[in-house]
């Protein structure tokens, strides 16, 4: 019997994939298993940025260890196709200003351009009735860039 192995992605396909989506699911080192939770994010051709609640566990796992693994996927519902990307390095908490701005305005336009549902400001640390534009005006939200990526595997079965 002849092990068939999944083909790989080129760069151009699994940045698409990135560029593409909005979900990503990221895995923390835990104390004894690895702590995985979803997380918004948005890609700026060269980093990928998460906005995060400043209290939970991840916070807490962050820093301890900012080393994770972040994974994003495509599929059918038959799962007839599918594509995912893996990327392990580091995340980074943003800090300048400029730079701060800048990605909340991409998170209110990925939010909005995308009709997400207001019901996932609460995700972000606003209630669903706020604006959406509070993210942008507000800093209720930590940002964090995957930075010092050392490995990527990225496939698809088509």
């Amino acid at each position: 019997m002849e092990i068939v192995k999944i083909p790989k992605m080129k760069k151009e396909e699994y940045d698409a994939l990135i560029t593409d989506g909005y979900v990503a699911r990221i895995a923390f080192q835990g104390n004894k298993y690895p702590y995985i939770a979803p997380f918004l994010y948005v890609f700026d051709g060269t980093f990928l940025y998460f906005l995060s609640t400043k209290y939970g566990r991840k916070n807490d796992l962050f820093k301890k260890s900012p080393y994770v693994s972040v994974e994003i996927e495509k599929y059918a519902e038959d799962l007839s196709c599918y594509t995912f990307v893996t990327m392990q390095g580091y995340l980074v908490q943003e800090e300048d200003s400029i730079q701060k701005k800048v990605v909340r305005k991409m998170f209110v336009d990925m939010i909005e351009d995308r009709a997400l549902s207001p019901n996932i400001l609460a995700a972000l640390g606003h209630k669903p009735g706020e604006p959406i534009d509070a993210i942008a005006s507000e800093g209720r939200s930590n940002i964090w860039k995957l930075t010092g990526v050392v490995d990527i595997v990225a496939l698809k079965n088509f």
